[in-house]
């Protein structure tokens, strides 16, 4: 064995679960870990964030099932300690790899998204196929992570798996990172001394984000006061959206600027950040947003924003596609004295706390035992 730490996923296409693959892969190559990235098919937005400690291993497969046959061959050549996989056909894969390969790398998969959600808004059999096998699939792993409580009641449920055997491990953030990106220049007017308040939405335009009870919500605010809304991110339901704001009056307040590279600073500026979503994994947004110290109100979707918010100790929670809720919760915390210091609790998902946490899940025995030579 070497001792030596895979990384297991489709591609570095962009959503929340690469992000993470890639902070947790460069994290342990900086503690002196032997890391590998395998991916399905080497492609994708956070390539270039890679860090040059970590070996990028390409199986040049069209999906992921067709990387099955190139995994096992790397799993028998390079016999890694643990291989860590994300996302539900993936971990499967990486299950039925460990197994035709007949090495004895542990295997720990992790899940990100409510598993519920993702069969009611999915179209196609793949999806089905994948969650009737991920039972007897998941028995075979050495351990199963989930992102948030709500992940793992839900996954338990879905696949018959048993809930004590899958542990909560909160996605990583680099809060020192955020940090600085949030005290880079913002050039736009709206961010002028002067300037109404500006609430701020970051995200896919797409359904799971349900941008447009937001939309509504803030129509019902700006009749009240004087406001602005910026959502950041690009989807396939940007015309939709833009028609939406038209038909509410709203457009001349409303911004949709498209993907940002760095959201931190729309972030640290603006007066209100507010997660609408109708279903989630663990909003990372939600956590970044506290991170800058902007005071947020979060839909009460399945899954994580009420353990994130510990229950609205750090932020309102409203009831999803609620408008007139959503809306007087934007009001009341916009109206606060004195909102609570969430930049404290953000540090709770510190990359350092939650890459312990992972070392702790995947090597049990720990590292030392394990990994002598490192």
């Amino acid at each position: 064995m070497h001792g030596s730490i895979a990384l297991y996923l489709p591609s570095l296409r962009g959503g929340g679960a690469e992000k993470v693959m890639v902070t947790l892969a460069n994290a342990f190559a900086t503690r002196g870990l032997s890391v590998d990235l395998v991916l399905a098919s080497a492609t994708g937005e956070y390539m270039q964030d890679v860090s040059t400690n970590v070996r990028l291993v390409d199986l040049r497969a069209k999906r992921v099932l067709t990387s099955l046959p190139a995994l096992v061959r790397y799993l028998r050549k390079e016999r890694p300690s643990v291989v860590l996989s994300a996302m539900s056909h993936a971990n499967v894969l990486a299950l039925w790899a460990r197994a035709l390969s007949g090495v004895p790398t542990r295997v720990v998969v992790s899940e990100r998204s409510n598993l519920t959600q993702t069969l009611l808004h999915t179209k196609g059999l793949s999806v089905r196929v994948v969650a009737r096998v991920m039972g007897p699939s998941y028995a075979r792993a050495d351990g199963v992570i989930a992102v948030s409580r709500g992940v793992a009641d839900d996954l338990a449920h879905v696949i018959g798996f048993p809930r004590k055997r899958i542990r909560i491990v909160h996605n990583p953030l680099d809060l020192t990172l955020i940090r600085q990106k949030a005290a880079m220049a913002l050039d736009h007017p709206w961010f002028a001394p002067s300037e109404p308040p500006v609430i701020l939405g970051v995200g896919s335009l797409t359904p799971p984000k349900d941008f447009s009870t937001l939309l509504r919500a803030f129509s019902a605010l700006r009749r009240k006061r004087s406001a602005r809304l910026v959502i950041l991110g690009e989807g396939a339901l940007r015309p939709e959206l833009e028609d939406l704001a038209v038909h509410l009056g709203i457009d001349a307040d409303v911004a949709l600027p498209g993907f940002k590279d760095n959201p931190f600073s729309w972030m640290r500026r603006a007066q209100l950040f507010v997660l609408s979503s109708a279903w989630e994994g663990l909003p990372n947004v939600l956590i970044q947003a506290m991170a800058c110290g902007t005071r947020v109100v979060s839909t009460n979707c399945q899954s994580g924003p009420a353990e994130i918010l510990e229950d609205g100790t750090w932020g309102r929670l409203v009831p999803v596609r609620d408008t007139e809720a959503l809306a007087n919760a934007m009001a009341a915390t916009l109206d606060e004295s004195d909102p609570p210091a969430v930049a404290h609790r953000a540090a709770d998902f510190s990359l350092e706390r939650i890459v312990e946490e992972y070392l702790r899940a995947i090597f049990p025995g720990g590292i030392d035992s394990e990994c002598k030579h490192l």
